[in-house]
């Protein structure tokens, strides 16, 4: 039976199938390696396993590794049943999973939860993206926590409207070869017009149709591509001309981040977005699909604990 054939099709049948440390490294094996195992440091083909400790010795560098070394699972000592059943939690938690959720489930603490989730997100994250075509919509939105969530201080400081949130631009193609339409999302330093239509540029194909509100800094597009506007100040939709998809994925991110998450700091957004993006993007595949898909991803995606609070350091220094 093959490793696809085998993924359980339930929550409940996951976590029994997984509770077993021996049935996980085999399941994960033969997902990572499915024309054999491959030395992640040389490339090398002949090896040795040593059930004792549950890893493989490569015959070529004489190294040992595991099924976690190349992996998201990289120097984790949480077993990979908890791992299993995070991934499967957070890939089909159609409104998010907090890490207070996850340490409660999985019985771990809060801190390696949190570094769990984004080490997750990190396979969620779409690696190539060829350009959109055919009828694609363009919207822009801001996006940061509800005010009365932050401490008194920050909430003076940012005041109100657009200040203190960050700008996010969303390209949603209509008609792709999954069926349905399919988003991406990318994080914007402003709302300008060099701004946008370079990201118009680099993400959709010329010649094709776009859609957009009335908002300036899409003007001067119908050099390139077939430029249709929708006031909304007289109407929502003109036929097919509208921005609906992409609203409507805009409000349910806006609800998974200020429902789940509550208040995220801005240069994790795009570890968010990435999240909700694959949520919807595969929303026409089933719970096991898509914990498939996430798994089929997790090799040469390694996050440090360093790399992900870098961010942070740098900005408070």
């Amino acid at each position: 039976m093959s490793t696809i054939e085998s993924i359980p099709e339930t929550l409940l049948e996951a976590i029994r199938y997984f509770s077993d440390p021996d049935v996980c490294i085999e399941f994960v094996k033969n997902l990572r390696w499915p024309d054999g195992i491959t030395c992640p440091h040389c490339g090398g083909k002949e090896h040795s396993f040593l059930k004792t400790r549950r890893i493989w010795k490569c015959k070529t560098c004489s190294k040992q590794f595991s099924v976690k070394v190349g992996t998201i699972f990289e120097d984790s000592p949480i077993g990979l049943d908890k791992w299993l059943a995070g991934i499967w939690l957070i890939a089909n938690a159609k409104n998010g999973i907090s890490s207070y959720e996850i340490h409660r489930a999985l019985g771990i603490t809060q801190k390696s939860a949190w570094f769990m989730l984004h080490r997750i997100r990190l396979a969620m994250q779409t690696g190539t993206f060829k350009k959109l075509s055919g009828e694609v919509e363009v919207d822009e939105t801001y996006i940061g926590g509800k005010a009365r969530n932050m401490h008194e201080g920050k909430r003076k400081a940012k005041g109100r409207g657009s200040v203190g949130k960050v700008a996010v631009m969303g390209l949603l193609a209509r008609h792709t070869e999954k069926g349905h339409s399919i988003v991406k999302t990318i994080v914007v330093p402003n709302v300008t017009r060099p701004t946008l239509q370079h990201q118009v540029r680099e993400h959709i194909e010329s010649g094709s149709e776009v859609f957009t509100d009335t908002f300036g800094a899409y003007s001067g597009l119908n050099q390139e591509y077939a430029h249709q506007v929708i006031n909304h100040a007289e109407a929502y939709v003109d036929g097919k001309v509208h921005t609906n998809g992409l609203e409507n994925f805009w409000s349910l991110t806006k609800r998974c981040i200020k429902g789940t998450y509550v208040s995220i700091e801005p240069f994790h957004l795009f570890r968010y977005l990435d999240e909700e993006t694959f949520r919807f993007n595969n929303r026409k595949d089933n719970d096991a699909g898509r914990f498939a898909k996430t798994l089929e991803a997790i090799a040469g995606r390694r996050l440090t604990y360093e790399e992900l609070i870098g961010s942070l350091s740098q900005q408070e220094a």
